[in-house]
């Protein structure tokens, strides 16, 4: 029997006092009042190291490498294209005498103010033609609805750079189109006949049915001389926004939408 007296031994709580669930404090319990809660502790996403940031963002790294890479490889190609056309002019030139060399960069001289004189005498006929017309600047890039000099749309647009397509005797010249034209045709998603220098310019085999149905996108405006003012199609061989067709200029879908509904054939086209 326990002595009752006796304190040196705990009592020990029967099972029906032990606690079986001590409840979680409630968050703030315990703090003084007015007190703010503490914040939830951050966690740190600083690399202290290159080699945990290349560890954490792999893809990053190797996206940025590949960009790189390709930018200097361009760089490199064009550098090397600037020196090897500079070596065939000087190369040209030393085999001149004096008198052709100076004949030779007065026709230059002569030619580069004949195309400016043409330029500014286009701009200044398209801005006093009185009925609605088109006019391109073909440096600039941009497309203007314009009539009786009131500018009622500007649109950007793609010009193609001057190209020589094809090896050999069978090469094609293609520049970059300059002068006054007409509207002939309004195509919207017709067929096409794709020329033959196209597929040679691609890299691909010419077939033997070039037609090829939307080939000049959803909408395009065929002009005199063989101009086209198209837009970016969804099939065929100019179905590449990197690629612009050679001697014509690509706009915008929308743009093209947009001046159509004004266009008849005949209309003037003014390119400079």
């Amino acid at each position: 029997m326990t002595d009752p007296n006796d304190t040196a031994t705990p009592a020990i709580p029967s099972r029906h006092e032990t606690p079986l669930h001590v409840p979680a404090p409630k968050p703030g319990a315990g703090a003084q009042p007015g007190t703010p809660p503490a914040e939830p502790s951050r966690v740190e996403r600083r690399r202290k190291s290159w080699g945990e940031f290349r560890r954490a963002y792999p893809g990053i790294l190797t996206t940025m490498a590949i960009a790189i890479v390709v930018m200097l490889a361009a760089d490199g190609w064009l550098l090397y294209k600037r020196h090897y056309y500079t070596t065939e002019v000087d190369r040209l030139r030393s085999g001149m005498s004096d008198a052709e060399r100076k004949q030779a960069d007065a026709v230059i001289a002569t030619e580069r103010n004949k195309l400016r004189v043409a330029v500014e005498l286009l701009r200044r006929q398209s801005q006093g033609d009185k009925d609605l017309h088109i006019s391109i600047e073909v440096d600039s890039g941009r497309m203007l609805l314009e009539q009786d000099g009131a500018l009622l749309r500007e649109m950007p647009v793609e010009v193609a750079p001057d190209r020589v397509i094809g090896t050999g005797p069978d090469t094609v010249r293609m520049t970059s189109p300059r002068g006054a034209r007409t509207v002939e045709k309004v195509l919207q998603g017709d067929s096409w006949e794709v020329p033959k220098w196209v597929y040679t310019d691609r890299g691909l085999e010419p077939p033997t049915d070039r037609s090829v149905k939307g080939a000049l996108g959803p909408v395009a405006v065929l002009l005199s001389g063989g101009t086209v003012i198209y837009s970016l199609p969804s099939d065929g061989p100019l179905a590449d926004p990197a690629y612009v067709l050679p001697g014509s200029i690509r706009a915008r879908p929308a743009d093209l939408r947009a001046i159509v509904p004004n266009l008849k054939p005949g209309s003037t086209v003014y390119l400079y």
